[in-house]
């Protein structure tokens, strides 16, 4: 069986994320790229065996994944609603009218579209309603792939959690906070949520690399004692108490994380964001994993250098995989030229095997 499918990485890593295409089921060709990032292939097998494989081994590189056995010629014109609207009715015997499901709708290139992505969402969604299936945009547990290009367009229907990210495109965006110090912060809450971490709302956390505090300010916010290690200054902000009758929450320690790291108290929570060479700072990880509470977990970004991302990146990994169990790593949509690794303590997952 021949199946369309559309796969989605950063620009930057298009290749390794092709080669896990590639390797998750060999025969997969790719056609071409849409967009850059953004890649059209068949693959030798049925979608579910795709998604299967790569649920079960997760990518590090491949963001998103979506079906697209629809595909439809455009010309830029009202009648595309009409069009499209005729042809995802096609897929209606895949629909689960007993699951909530939802309409995700993103475009590529430089059209200019005479409709918006919230008119093909309600226009597909109501048809798919139609037939009784519940809509459900925040907690969908099906959905409608819609991917356009000036010319024509993919559609595709799948289970959310087949899709890899349950966004367009793996495309997670969150709201700018009030006091937010920088957009490094999104990393740790996209991390939080693709690898189901919840952090605790009270104990000891540190914070390896922490200037200026974004990650620091989020951990405080929630409750958390910080404390805070990098020779730069941190933002004033995350020094002051969360409330005007609390004490400080946050300690900075202005030195390396090398001179840091030696007798100190268990951490219920490790980040590490340090500006170093991955595998330099996955050795750091090993030394502060004794510090980590049986029950904790840590979370950290491996920093890719342009050439050799792959076998840096899987250096790094073996690297932490001698004193840690590996509970995920993934290119984020937050992530630039790194890769978010969470991890837990390796001798308490023995315990619990």
């Amino acid at each position: 069986m021949n199946t369309p499918i559309l796969f989605t990485t950063q620009s930057n890593t298009a290749d390794l994320a092709w080669n896990e295409l590639r390797a998750a089921l060999p025969g997969t060709r790719l056609e071409r790229w849409l967009t850059p990032g953004v890649g059209l292939a068949r693959v030798e097998g049925t979608w579910r065996t795709l998604a299967d494989t790569l649920i079960s081994h997760p990518p590090i590189f491949i963001r998103h994944l979506c079906p697209a056995p629809l595909h439809i010629p455009l010309e830029l014109a009202p009648d595309d609603l009409e069009i499209l609207d005729h042809y995802a009715r096609d897929l209606l015997l895949e629909l689960d009218t007993t699951r909530p499901f939802s309409v995700q709708t993103r475009t590529l290139g430089e059209g200019r579209w005479p409709y918006a992505r919230f008119d093909i969402n309600n226009r597909l969604a109501a048809a798919l309603a139609e037939w009784g299936a519940p809509l459900d945009i925040q907690h969908p547990e099906q959905i409608l792939s819609v991917t356009l290009t000036p010319t024509e367009a993919f559609l595709g229907l799948s289970l959310t959690h087949e899709n890899l990210s349950d966004w367009a495109g793996g495309e997670r965006r969150f709201k700018r906070e009030e006091g937010q110090i920088s957009r490094a912060e999104f990393k740790l809450l996209e991390a939080l949520e693709v690898f189901g971490l919840e952090l605790p709302t009270e104990g000891l956390a540190l914070d390896m690399g922490a200037a200026p505090g974004g990650w620091t300010r989020i951990l405080a916010g929630r409750g958390l004692r910080v404390i805070a290690v990098d020779p730069a200054e941190l933002d004033p902000r995350v020094l002051a108490p969360m409330y005007p009758s609390a004490l400080p929450s946050v300690t900075h320690i202005r030195t390396i994380v090398e001179n840091y790291l030696s007798a100190r108290e268990p951490f219920d929570l490790i980040l590490n964001d340090m500006r170093m060479d991955a595998r330099d700072s996955a050795r750091v990880m090993l030394m502060a994993e004794k510090f980590l509470k049986p029950k904790g977990f840590a979370v950290m970004t491996l920093k890719l250098p342009e050439r050799g991302m792959g076998e840096v990146a899987r250096a790094a990994l073996r690297i932490l995989g001698s004193g840690y169990s590996i509970l995920g790593a993934r290119q984020l949509f937050h992530n630039r030229d790194e890769v978010t690794v969470a991890l837990a303590s390796l001798a308490e997952m023995k315990k619990a095997a």
